[in-house]
């Protein structure tokens, strides 16, 4: 592994596993960093048959040997990492010795998750699937240069600061018929900033620049997932940030020249929570049968995920977009059993063939069109090497390879990090 950082990211539409693998990588880095999202995000960790859930933190943070990093692109919910970080202490007394919190990160007020629940309750049955968390109100305040960073707790004027901006709020409040009681949750965020005054606040993007100097490796960590970017995405439908890899460069002060691996985390079938167009979704029983084989709920609001076959073109796309240099197949536990696979290869678009992803994919004007794979009926989830793995699994691997120009480099049958099959 050479000087410099490897990125890890989605590229579904988020939950794809990255937490897992992150924690399964970690005792290869020095330094893990979250670059973008916020408490939208949910990394699932499991081992020791104890299951984690980690919103905001990195997921490096339970190897003692790494240091971990909240970026600069990161959003915080003091409360909502407050809560995450009692947690940890439980499992992790020391876990704030080597956790580093952006002062350029910027702050979510509850004033923000009001904005953001009467705007999407505003949209009757346009909703775009916010999870409610305040990200999209806190992203507009940034880039409407009237947002609040962790750095601004640290100076006399912070409280004139922040009523600045919840009066804002306020006044835009007013223009929706939406009741609510700010009161209460004020209280919490207080004392929430008062516990986050006495952490590790740094210039993280300093602390990344100079962890490369030192060849330090770097493990830079996205939420969600490619088809969430803000500009590459299912636009509207989509998160407030940029996803992609050029995302880890706007997010942790990381040039783009210091990038080495590009690692792409996707699932052996796919999953959307929330609305937006999905062209390989199941509506019947057998998508019902993905979602309880793998339990597919969120993490972070425990919504039923909408599930559907692999999409290949979607999947070469993110590819592309990101610049991926390795693969990792997740959950490829929960298709065995079934009697036949379809992967979508290409899309009928207003009547041509098309082996891309269009700038829209109105159901009404994009259908795919499948192959069919033979499954395996093997359970996967005691096989501990790559070898023993069936024959059906081996080609659907190859298949995918070949489709996207890149290596599968590893196979994920089931959530435990013991269970993680290295290929080649």
């Amino acid at each position: 592994m050479s000087q410099g950082a490897d990125i890890l990211l989605g590229l579904q539409w988020g939950d794809e596993g990255k937490g897992k693998i992150v924690d399964v990588l970690t005792k290869k880095y020095d330094v893990v960093a979250r670059f973008q999202g916020g408490p939208n995000a949910g990394h699932t960790l499991e081992f020791n048959n104890i299951k984690h859930v980690l919103h905001t933190i990195p997921s490096g943070i339970f190897h003692p040997n790494a240091d971990n990093y909240i970026g600069n692109g990161v959003v915080i919910d003091p409360i909502i990492f407050c809560g995450e970080i009692d947690k940890l202490l439980k499992l992790e007394p020391d876990c704030l010795k080597r956790l580093q919190i952006s002062r350029k990160a910027h702050l979510i007020l509850p004033t923000h998750k009001l904005l953001d629940a009467a705007s999407e309750a505003a949209k009757g049955k346009n909703k775009i699937g916010s999870t409610l968390k305040g990200i999209g109100p806190t992203y507009m305040d940034k880039t409407g240069r009237n947002g609040l960073r962790i750095g601004d707790i640290e100076l006399a004027d912070f409280l004139e600061r922040y009523q600045s901006l919840k009066k804002k709020h306020l006044d835009l409040l007013n223009g929706y018929d939406f009741p609510f009681d700010l009161k209460n949750a004020e209280e919490q965020w207080m004392d929430a900033i008062n516990r986050i005054k006495e952490m590790n606040l740094a210039d993280t993007d300093v602390l990344i620049q100079n962890a490369f100097h030192s060849g330090k490796k770097i493990l830079a960590e996205g939420a969600q997932g490619t088809l969430l970017d803000v500009d590459f995405g299912t636009y509207p439908f989509v998160t407030s940030s940029t996803t992609t890899a050029a995302g880890a460069c706007t997010g942790l002060g990381l040039a783009p020249n210091r990038i080495n691996q590009v690692i792409g985390i996707f699932k052996a079938y796919v999953t959307r929570v929330g609305s937006g167009p999905f062209p390989t979704e199941l509506n019947d029983e057998l998508g019902q049968f993905l979602r309880d084989q793998g339990n597919e709920y969120g993490s972070t609001t425990g919504r039923p995920r909408r599930t559907g076959w692999l999409d290949l073109p979607a999947l070469r796309y993110a590819v592309e977009v990101n610049g991926v240099t390795q693969l990792m197949m997740m959950k490829a536990d929960v298709l065995s059993g079934l009697g036949e696979l379809k992967v979508c290869t290409e899309y009928k678009y207003r009547g041509e063939k098309i082996e891309h992803l269009p700038y829209s994919l109105d159901q009404e004007l994009l259908e795919p069109v499948y192959i069919d794979m033979d499954a395996w009926k093997e359970d996967l989830t005691q096989i501990d090497s790559e070898k023993d793995l069936p024959n059906e699994l081996k080609a659907y691997t190859k298949f995918i390879e070949k489709y996207t120009g890149v290596p599968v480099v590893l196979i994920s049958v089931g959530p435990d990090r013991k269970q993680t099959l290295w290929r080649g």
